[in-house]
């Protein structure tokens, strides 16, 4: 039996609530007969602590493996990088002592845990496949904004993302703007795009459980996602605030999330008087039963951040909610006209949040006829069933584990 290496640095352990690609890939190779093994940190990236159970044992669907890594506790910071390395050296150390695989699969981020995985590849001449979560360094430029400054300090990781794409005989991405970034530096491969999306299956189950409001009346306008410098909670809030004057039915805010920015974003609610629950993080079921029970989503993703399909987009898909964007990227934006499942609105622009906020709640069939559009965009585009399917295929076919 063929064996598969998944290295995905920040990955979830089978026990923790979520919504994993590489815990599914895993699943779906494993159901096919083939043997995987994940290997990961022992530090949680979401959680910022050191994951209490160690999970370095074969379970029974595939081997789940976690590394020694220092941690960190900004996402922007000299002490990340530094941890992202140990956490490379400890993956090299570990690939020489095992048994050498028929594929190696790769997520970026990270950097160092992709390019051991790149180099590793190219000396014994395995087959590798990267999957790009997100572009590194362009995240870290957006934070750390001084063009020329920051332009010398990520040369390097500038240098190491291009190693990994010129290394890879196929590169997956989760937006045709990442791959076309992956592209830039290999003809090697043609490249395929694969959204994160959802299990369809599972987030039925979970909406099953249905919430019910307090007063019948009340219009619940959801965010789902991390709170901090990328979304732009304070233009909904602001929104919120002037629809009071102009709009009859009551609106009420829940954030499901949590991250850097709460306290400023649950004070700004508060000086604004605008009715918002802050929820915090949830369990994933728990978090599906308020989106499904929502009436509006809002992607409110600030000017530059974000070009990219991202989970949220397959939740609010998948639970039917029109949704009020100010992503730029022009790949959701074209979605969602095409769909019809929302109103693409300007970055930063209150006023045209406003707009797409009253003409929503004020019309019901026009909110009920999105929600239809962006359910459909779901079960044809973000469904991991049948998506993840390509990644398989091209796993199998790399591997030349096609004709076994």
């Amino acid at each position: 039996m063929k064996k598969i290496i998944i290295i995905d640095h920040f990955s979830q352990t089978p026990d923790e609530a979520g919504n994993n690609r590489f815990l599914y890939i895993a699943e779906l190779l494993s159901k096919e007969g083939y043997q995987v093994e994940i290997i990961t940190s022992d530090y949680s990236h979401k959680n910022k602590r050191k994951r209490k159970t160690y999970w370095n044992q074969k379970l029974p669907k595939y081997q789940f493996t976690m590394l020694k890594e220092p941690g960190y506790q900004k996402n922007v910071s000299i002490i990340r990088f530094y941890s992202h390395f140990i956490f490379g050296k400890s993956l090299k150390r570990y690939l020489k002592k095992i048994e050498k695989p028929s594929l190696v699969y790769a997520a970026v981020p990270s950097l160092d845990a992709a390019y051991v995985g790149a180099e590793y590849c190219r000396k014994y001449k395995i087959p590798f496949i990267v999957d790009i979560q997100d572009l590194w360094p362009e995240a870290f430029k957006l934070v750390f904004d001084m063009p020329v400054v920051s332009n010398m300090i990520f040369q390097p990781m500038v240098f190491a993302a291009n190693r990994i794409y010129k290394s890879a005989d196929e590169i997956v991405a989760v937006s045709r703007t990442y791959l076309e970034r992956g592209l830039l530096v290999t003809k090697r491969c043609k490249g395929i795009t694969v959204f994160l999306g959802t299990d369809i299956e599972r987030f039925d189950k979970a909406a099953e459980r249905r919430l019910e409001k307090e007063n019948k009346n009340e219009i619940w306008v959801v965010y789902a996602g991390t709170l901090g410098h990328s979304y732009n909670i304070e233009i909904i809030i602001d929104a919120i605030k002037l629809l009071k004057t102009e709009c009859t039915k009551p609106v009420r805010f829940k954030v499901l999330g949590d991250g850097p920015f709460l306290n400023r974003f649950k004070a700004y609610a508060v000086l604004n008087e605008v009715e918002t629950d802050f929820m915090g993080r949830l369990p994933y079921e728990e978090m599906v039963s308020y989106l499904k029970s929502s009436d509006i989503a809002v992607n409110p993703i600030t000017k530059g951040a974000a070009q990219s399909i991202i989970n949220k987009h397959g939740d609010y898909a998948a639970a039917g909610l029109p949704v009020i964007s100010t992503q730029e990227c022009r790949e959701y934006r074209e979605l969602l006209v095409k769909y019809q499942a929302g109103i693409n609105c300007p970055p930063d622009s209150v006023s045209h949040v406003v707009q797409a906020m009253k003409f929503l709640i004020l019309h019901d069939e026009e909110r009920e006829n999105m929600a239809r559009g962006s359910r459909k965009m779901a079960e044809e585009l973000f469904d991991r069933r049948y998506t993840n399917r390509k990644i398989i295929e091209a796993i199998v076919n790399k591997a030349g584990l096609a004709d076994e």
